[in-house]
């Protein structure tokens, strides 16, 4: 029998433990006497337990999230026909489960933020942030660059179960690299926010690019009237003043790449794997969304196209989703105030110039908010088609209910 914890290391492991409820109670004793010295350093705010000095030069914020979903008769969306022909199954699952870390050290504007993804042992963001100036901001290490409202918006502030179909084709994700930010003329006629990225291309979890071509994204809003959207996915805030963007943005890269997601780099049906520079890859969106009175809406069109500089050929695709929620309450008082409804419709097609060759999505779903995006229960029912030219149109009706919760 092999002992796995020898005598020196059990003496070890002990002596750590006990000095860990050291710690903790000596920690606690502190905390008590500092509490009752009137210095409010721990609170509980919305972005979880936050600890800070009285100076308030050092703030940290601890954030779990946890994220169950049950969904038949799948949960991914399909995008084979391959796929709409699987057997169908009950699905339960802790889709995602997250810690989050944020803060500041030394000035309130000089920021930090890193997050871990526990069920896949990934550490997704990690990033300073320089903001001292509203019209000029830094930033640099890894996060999720951007381009897309959809992308960006945290999967734990979404209006639905997930992201429409057309997340997969067309988001560029998580890279690390260097980004200038900000807002300009705030509050007048033009009131602008800027995202310009520099970025290694290859993504997340790559430090290098795989040549000397790197990738570079730039995001333009128009914040329409004087005031900037938060980036989440319903008007829970009930804004008495509308609030409303129109964005363009583009990006251009080269890589061994067709795709990007949390995993990394991919390809997209229809590609195979990679060399270096292989794919030459530019993308161009227009954005919009409004909040008013409890109604919101977001949509986004995309054009990307994919140069193979090996096998010489060239392939476009095309999509958009709109989306639109409603609290209902705003115009019957008999309905309760927690309660959302929201409806969205996406399409893409994989190579715009192949006739009969559509992906296509509309949900409806609900959401009932027990303590804001931070504890929510969502109910969703889409319908997903696929028409390609060489199948027959096929389609398939899912269930999803989602409760989120962060603490």
């Amino acid at each position: 029998m092999i002992n796995l914890f020898p005598k020196r290391k059990q003496y070890a492991l002990a002596h750590g433990l006990l000095c860990s409820f050291l710690f903790l109670v000596s920690a606690t004793g502190w905390a008590q006497q500092t509490i009752d010295e009137d210095f409010s350093w721990v609170d509980y705010t919305g972005k979880g337990f936050q600890f800070s000095t009285p100076d308030d030069k050092f703030l940290l914020q601890i954030e779990s999230r946890l994220q169950f979903r049950y969904a038949y008769p799948q949960d991914q969306d399909p995008i084979t026909f391959e796929d709409f022909q699987d057997n169908q199954t009950h699905v339960f699952e802790v889709n995602r489960a997250r810690l989050k870390i944020g803060g500041h050290a030394y000035k309130p504007w000089l920021k930090y933020y890193w997050e871990y993804d526990v069920v896949g042992g990934n550490l997704l963001d990690f990033r300073v942030m320089v903001e001292k100036w509203p019209f000029f901001k830094l930033k640099v290490g890894q996060w999720k660059t951007y381009f897309t409202r959809e992308r960006v918006i945290s999967s734990g502030k979404q209006q639905l179960v997930d992201r429409s179909i057309i997340n997969r084709p067309f988001t560029v994700d998580r890279q690390q690299g260097v980004e200038f930010y900000g807002r300009i003329f705030p509050e007048k006629l033009f009131d602008l926010s800027y995202n310009i990225s520099v970025l290694t291309g290859t993504g997340r979890g790559n430090s290098s690019n795989d040549d000397e071509h790197l990738m570079y994204v730039g995001r333009l809003q128009w914040n329409v009237f004087g005031r900037e959207l938060g980036f989440t996915g319903s008007d829970l805030s009930i804004t008495e003043k509308p609030e409303g963007i129109i964005a363009v943005a583009g990006v251009t890269n080269r890589s061994p790449y067709t795709r990007f997601s949390t995993s990394g780099g991919g390809q997209l049906v229809g590609f195979e794997d990679g060399v270096d520079s292989q794919y030459r890859v530019n993308q161009l969106l227009l954005e919009t969304a409004f909040m008013y009175r409890g109604f919101s809406w977001q949509h986004e069109s995309h054009y990307k196209e994919i140069q193979d500089r090996v096998l010489g050929q060239t392939t476009i695709l095309e999509g958009s989703y709109f989306q639109a929620g409603y609290f209902l309450h705003q115009a019957w008082e008999a309905v309760p105030e927690p309660l959302e409804v929201a409806a969205r419709y996406a399409w893409y097609t994989p190579e715009e110039r192949i006739v009969d060759n559509l992906h296509k999505e509309l949900g409806f779903g609900v959401n009932w908010f027990f303590a804001g995006h931070r504890n929510k229960l969502t109910a969703e029912v889409t319908w997903l088609e696929l028409e390609g030219p060489t199948f027959p149109v096929t389609d398939e009706f899912r269930v999803r209910v989602q409760w989120d919760i962060s603490f």
